[in-house]
């Protein structure tokens, strides 16, 4: 399909209304696409303390995703669930990342994060241990997704910011905390993927 949209259109604007910026990037399957660096080369930690390669997801599109508990957000739980629900027979996974890195929204341990997010909105997708997403004790696995270019990557802005991750393992694409996870602009995209 011609034209798809790769990531996110992301707009600044000023408190008059004036916009600052704008970064958008298509793609068009008759041309060679942008492709971030490979995002699998790390092992973590899953919730329960389980180490796991992120290598097995190797073949998925992956949605990468820092989450949050006590977060004006923390309902997309509930829409990362239901796409994931919708679509994993196709090959989507999302890897949930803990992170107290934004207003201190995560301070749980482990053991509650994990009992919150399957007690509230039921969540069943792979959960990994509270890791930081930003500062000096940034995560490897984050400091290569916030340092790809824009529109592929760059900083986690907010909890739920969203790192999509192609079949081969590569960034792709890039979307904005408050853009939910059933939104087409991240649907479209990764339908598009599961395609390929």
């Amino acid at each position: 399909m011609a034209g798809f949209l790769t990531s996110v259109v992301t707009v600044a604007v000023a408190a008059g209304g004036a916009v600052l910026a704008i970064s958008a990037a298509r793609g068009d399957s008759s041309q060679s696409e942008a492709r971030g660096a490979y995002a699998l080369d790390f092992t973590m930690n899953r919730i329960d303390g389980t180490s796991e390669a992120l290598e097995k997801y190797k073949g998925k599109v992956v949605l990468i995703v820092n989450v949050a508990s006590q977060c004006g957000l923390t309902p997309q739980y509930a829409q990362l669930e239901e796409l994931y629900e919708q679509k994993k027979d196709d090959g989507l996974v999302i890897l949930g990342f803990p992170a107290n890195n934004f207003g201190g929204q995560e301070p749980g341990s482990n053991d509650e994060i994990h009992e919150f997010c399957t007690g509230n909105f039921g969540v069943t997708f792979p959960m990994f241990e509270k890791i930081s997403v930003k500062g000096e004790d940034k995560h490897p696995l984050y400091k290569l997704l916030s340092t790809q270019p824009e529109p592929l990557g760059g900083e986690p802005t907010w909890n739920f910011t969203k790192y999509l991750v192609d079949r081969s393992g590569h960034v792709v694409a890039h979307f904005d905390p408050r853009i939910t996870p059933t939104d087409p602009q991240i649907v479209d995209v990764i339908d598009e993927y599961l395609e390929r």
